[in-house]
């Protein structure tokens, strides 16, 4: 079950929307991965939740952690029943939403008074009042934020780069954000530890995969004209960079999938 949820108007230039997912896993040890996108996710989650490391080790996480920008699939394990609240932010605003020094990349585990929501989440989460948590989650965002100045440069380059879709050049999104490409990179490498460039990729991977979730059959060739790729060879370069499949493997996959879980593609895939 997946339900996504709009943020209010004062929040939408640093949270996409709130989202809440629940899955029944069983009783055996089982993993999922979390596929790369152009966002940052606050998670908070109710159930047992471990990160699989590189060299394969298991590392329980808190509630709650922060999913940065990934350039690799992260691979996690739980069991039973698993139930997921998301903040999806900004990459460039997140950071400053927490009022915490920008990291690149990957999990970050932090020390943050948001931690305190938690006990009154899971109480509210054992009731099934999901709309009480995530009005919660709205009332707690709407007041930090208003302790906060969005750099105006930064939301004007992300509102550049989310109409194009990450196909926007750079030298057009600082020209959107009234900016120079070199100041608008250094402002975007402080708030979120990653450059435009970097962003931009992630964006247009993600509009791939999404394209090829839904619709499997999809040609590649025309994939890599609509998106901006130099070709179909270019596409399949980048994509298997991020996901780590190449493109028509991923199709099969969603393929297969599609009789067993939802049509609306969501960041947590089981393995």
């Amino acid at each position: 079950m997946h339900q996504e949820f709009e943020p209010p108007e004062p929040l939408r230039d640093t949270i996409k929307c709130f989202w809440y997912d629940n899955r029944d896993f069983g009783g055996q040890k089982s993993t999922f991965q979390v596929v790369p996108d152009g966002y940052a996710e606050i998670i908070f989650y109710f159930g047992n939740l471990h990160y699989i490391s590189d060299d394969g080790g298991l590392r329980p996480l808190p509630s709650p952690f922060l999913m940065g920008l990934l350039n690799q699939p992260a691979i996690f394990q739980t069991q039973n029943r698993l139930q997921i609240i998301g903040v999806r932010c900004f990459p460039w605003t997140v950071f400053d939403l927490l009022g915490l020094p920008s990291g690149k990349g990957g999990l970050h585990i932090f020390t943050h008074p948001i931690a305190a929501l938690q006990p009154a989440l899971d109480n509210l989460m054992a009731a099934g009042r999901i709309d009480e948590v995530i009005a919660h989650l709205k009332g707690y965002f709407l007041h930090t934020r208003s302790l906060i100045a969005i750099d105006s440069t930064l939301a004007k380059a992300g509102a550049a780069m989310r109409e194009g879709n990450g196909m926007t050049p750079v030298s057009q999104v600082a020209a959107a954000a009234h900016a120079t490409v070199r100041t608008l990179e250094r402002k975007f490498k402080q708030s979120s530890g990653f450059t435009v460039k970097d962003v931009s990729g992630l964006m247009r991977f993600e509009q791939v995969r999404n394209q090829l979730w839904h619709n499997p059959e999809s040609n590649l060739a025309g994939l890599a004209y609509e998106l901006g790729y130099t070709d179909q060879a270019h596409l399949s370069r980048e994509f298997k960079r991020y996901s780590g499949a190449t493109p028509a493997a991923f199709a099969r996959n969603a393929k297969k999938r599609k009789q067993a879980v939802s049509n609306d593609f969501v960041a947590f895939v089981q393995a």
